[in-house]
């Protein structure tokens, strides 16, 4: 029996309701079941200090439209949630809390700072899981993670040992890139490059016991107190006879050695090079071909510590201006050029990264690319749109070996261990009792941890039981699909390709589907310093849910920015209040006990299977659609259908049949409009799961959700193709009678008679039979059909269609002599802007005086003056006729 739903659509009272059902009668739950396909995406987790952004909304949205679709396709659909602790950020965020109390992190000690991080995720980590609720996330909740719980942590440790004792995990001091601001090193794909305008500062260096002097030039004039030598080209015969002498380095006056190396390029600047081990990825390679020391100059806040002489204590900058100015004073500063040049920040708090050797943990990458670059050359992995396969194999073949450790408390802890009486080093899931080497009991462990992107690579099987060979990870691995912007192929996906390959012997997905970012609506992108931001829950509170959710996909397609704007969500918000609308209609002309139990198919009119042909076409191309990750095609698809083909027209076109209590097909419409409605919110749900909710229920149909209901398949049986070719055709000609009686201003009231001329006897039938759809929508008081010899009416206009001619009196439109006068009365106006603009224009003293805006001006004004003329004319030819 259909429920009559309330008279105004209010998303606030129907989005926490529907959500509590949902949740109540675990429609998100997945379990193993034998009886069905598994269809597995996990969620990228958000950081626990997040807010929902745009980004995670339409990330989410995405996976919500797959998941509901799979679900209703009769799939064992298993969403799977979680979230991040993303080390650097809680860090960070609990250390300024901490500060405000006046309390410092070291204060603390490591025990207690970890208790009061525990303490901060429990009141907070869960802000962002409550907000992906307020989009409509179908996520499995009962199994949602976190990258620190007991599982994962056992899965890190294990990964972290076996990597270890296979040679793929190593300790070295090496170049690493430091944020002074967090405060420890971060990975290669961490560092957001930018060109920036920059100097080389071209310098002095005096040659000892010599008139002569190297010139090196740098970027970077704060490094040069970390010199261990300069480097020329051994072919540059400039500088043959100073190799192996040394250099006086200016201001800390430290003689360094001339040193011969071929990376040296000896037509580049002055041919000779500073080299400074601690501080450039280059140099230290330099220097551990020729044995350098390796002088670190900086502090972990990127001031300047005791190796730089004097500017100790000063920040790196500003010992920069200070080394310069002394350089200038001392005579030693040769010129200063203006340089552009990329420099590498913090992705997490924008802070120019300082290159520096550092005794760090890495992961040896080489031989765990290989395999994750095969599985993508070889189709089992497969990337949406393809393009950025391009830049998955650009970065995992220039793949450098990862820097994992972070000078962080909050995260898994290294499992090293360290004995203190003969350096021995032990990895182990637990604390050795005594060293392996030496037997003694002094050991302490690591105080690093591991990069958050080490525990999130495993995420696709860590969640799913592993290292034990759970039921789940039998059942859900591998996963389908991987829904992520195209801004983390780095930090995210390649990781999780090579650790599942390494791990797991197999690609962790079939297809990662791959969104843009979400920008403004004048395609800025959303920033708190531009103060362009959109907060989704704000959005979701003025519009609603589904408002928001249908903003974010219409338009969009994979790979490419969204541009997001409040006219997006103005049409959602129309959109939605015409289905709703129309489904009140449709209620409304319901009987109290109808029932489709005797629909007799023979009683469907061409409208009936005009509808319900452009339905089952629409059931296939929108699968079709989503199947290929094209939400934004699908939408606009569904959106077209329900506005125009089913409001605009269906429903027009059957009211004679409803408001006609007699009328032997009126079950048919009825069935026909509960047919076709349940039919497009089942397509629309995945994208507006809240009204599809609401409305289908309110549908004459045995299902307790749309959500647990079967997705809509094509039925052949309801496919009638002359029909909807038929219906099109009448369609067409009653556009043209609107449009014509549009352009002439006449007003609906006004009725017309129709003169149809066809010499086909089927197309002669069709417009009679198709009588009632004239008089409805095209305003028709009659038609009659011109037969042969017959002269077509006077006055008439004629509107000429494949297979036949439509002749509409002018009478019937119009008040003939008054239209006549007011022509007339037009034609003059117009001949006289005409007459006007075209001598102003041939006036050689306006067009060579007059501003070239004002010539283009009146050249417009003419085209414009004369198209409305021949309109003009046209028409009081077709009134003479």
């Amino acid at each position: 029996m259909a429920k009559l739903i309330d008279k105004t659509y209010n998303p606030n009272e129907l989005e926490d309701r529907l959500y509590k059902k949902w949740m109540d009668h675990r429609y998100f739950h997945a379990e193993v079941n034998s009886r069905k396909i598994p269809y597995t995406i996990v969620i990228p987790p958000p950081n626990i200090t997040g807010q929902l952004h745009m980004g995670h909304a339409m990330d989410n949205t995405w996976q919500d439209i797959l998941i509901r679709m799979k679900r209703m396709q009769g799939f064992e659909a298993l969403w799977l949630p979680g979230t991040d602790h993303a080390s650097i950020a809680t860090e960070a965020k609990l250390v300024e809390a901490l500060k405000k109390e006046g309390i410092s992190k070291k204060d603390l000690g490591r025990e207690k700072f970890l208790e009061k991080a525990w303490e901060w995720k429990k009141v907070y980590g869960s802000r962002i899981v409550e907000q992906l609720k307020k989009l409509g996330s179908s996520c499995d909740w009962e199994r949602e993670r976190f990258t620190m719980d007991e599982g994962l942590s056992k899965a890190v440790t294990t990964v972290f040992i076996k990597l270890y004792n296979d040679g793929l995990i190593y300790r070295s001091n090496r170049i690493i890139n430091w944020c002074p601001t967090c405060k420890t090193s971060i990975s290669n794909a961490e560092v957001e490059y930018d060109e920036k305008n920059g100097h080389f500062w071209h310098m002095k260096y005096p040659v000892k016991d010599s008139e002569e002097y190297i010139v090196v030039a740098t970027t970077r004039p704060e490094t040069m107190l970390g010199d261990s030598a300069v480097a020329v080209n051994p072919e540059d015969e400039r500088y043959s006879h100073m190799i192996g002498k040394t250099v006086i380095l200016p201001l800390l006056d430290r003689e360094i050695p001339i040193i011969a190396d071929s990376y040296v390029d000896k037509d580049f600047g002055t041919g000779a090079v500073k080299i400074t081990p601690a501080h450039d990825p280059n140099d230290f390679m330099i220097g551990l071909r020729h044995q350098l020391e390796e002088i670190n100059v900086m502090n972990e806040d990127a001031t300047m510590n005791e190796n730089a002489g004097q500017y100790e204590g000063l920040d790196r900058y500003e010992a920069r201006k200070k080394i310069i100015s002394d350089l200038d004073q001392l005579g030693l500063l040769v010129k200063i050029e203006e340089h552009k040049h990329n420099v590498g920040a913090c992705y997490r708090c924008d802070t120019i990264i300082e290159p520096m050797a550092s005794l760090q943990w890495f992961v040896k990458m080489e031989p765990l690319a290989k395999p994750a670059i095969d599985v993508v050359n070889e189709g089992k992995v497969t990337f949406v749109p393809e393009r950025f396969t391009k830049t998955y194999f650009n970065w995992m073949e220039n793949i450098q070996d990862w820097c994992i450790s972070r000078q962080l408390w909050w995260g898994h802890r290294i499992p090293a261990y360290y004995c203190q009486d003969c350096q021995h080093i032990m990895v182990a899931d637990t604390k050795p009792d005594t060293c392996e080497k030496c037997g003694s009991s002094h050991l302490i462990q690591d105080e690093d941890t591991l990069d958050t992107w080490f525990s999130s690579a495993l995420w696709p099987f860590s969640t799913l039981g592993w290292p034990e060979e759970t039921d789940e990870l039998k059942y859900f691995f591998p996963t389908d699909v991987l829904v992520t912007g195209y801004d983390i192929i780095f930090f995210w996906v390649a990781r999780m390709i090579f650790s599942s390959m390494e791990h797991m012997k197999q690609a962790p997905f079939k297809y990662v589907a791959m969104h843009g970012l979400v920008r403004d609506a004048d395609g800025l992108k959303m920033s708190k310093s531009l103060g362009n931001g959109i907060d989704p829950l704000d959005v979701i509170k003025e519009y609603g849910t589904d408002a928001l959710r249908f903003a974010l996909i219409i338009g969009n397609s994979p790979g490419n920015d969204l541009r997001f704007s409040e006219q997006k969500l103005l049409s959602s918000r129309n959109f939605a209040n015409k289905i709703w609308n129309a489904t009140r209609f449709v209620l409304m002309n319901f009987d109290e006990e109808v029932s489709f139990k005797s629909i007799d198919k023979d009683k469907f009119t061409n409208a009936d299977k005009w509808i319900l042909t452009k339905a089952n076409h629409l059931i296939t191309e929108v699968t079709d659609n989503i199947d290929k990750f094209e939400f934004g095609m699908a939408l606009h698809k569904i959106y077209e259908f329900i506005w125009e083909d089913f409001c605009d027209w269906y429903i027009e076109l059957i009211k004679p049949r409803l408001y006609d209590k007699d009328n032997d097909s009126r079950i048919e419409a009825q069935f026909v409009l509960n047919e076709v409605l349940s039919i497009s919110m089942k397509l629309l749900h995945p994208f507006m799961p809240f009204i599809t909710e609401e409305i289908y229920m309110s549908l004459i149909n045995d299902d307790e959700s749309i959500m647990i209901s079967s997705w809509p398949e094509a039925d052949e049986k309801l496919v009638f193709t002359q029909e909807e070719k038929d219906m099109t055709f009448i369609m067409e000609i009653i556009k043209s009678i609107r449009n014509t009686r549009s352009t002439m201003e006449v007003k609906p009231s006004r009725k017309t008679k129709l003169v149809f001329a066809a010499e086909d006897t089927a197309i002669v039938d069709l417009i009679e039979k198709s009588a009632p759809y004239f008089e409805k929508l095209a305003y028709s008081s009659g038609l009659s059909i011109l037969k042969e010899g017959e002269a077509t009416p006077d006055s008439s206009i004629s509107l000429i269609f494949d297979k036949a001619t439509v002749y509409i009196p002018m009478k019937d439109l119009i008040d003939i002599e008054a239209e006549l006068l007011r022509l007339q009365n037009e034609k003059k106006r117009l001949e006289g802007e005409v007459k006007r603009a075209s001598g102003k224009l041939s006036n050689e003293n306006f067009i060579s005086k007059a501003p070239e805006s004002v010539v283009n001006e009146e050249k417009e004004k003419l085209q414009k003056y004369q198209e409305m003329l021949d309109s003009i004319l046209q028409r009081l030819a077709e009134i003479s006729g």
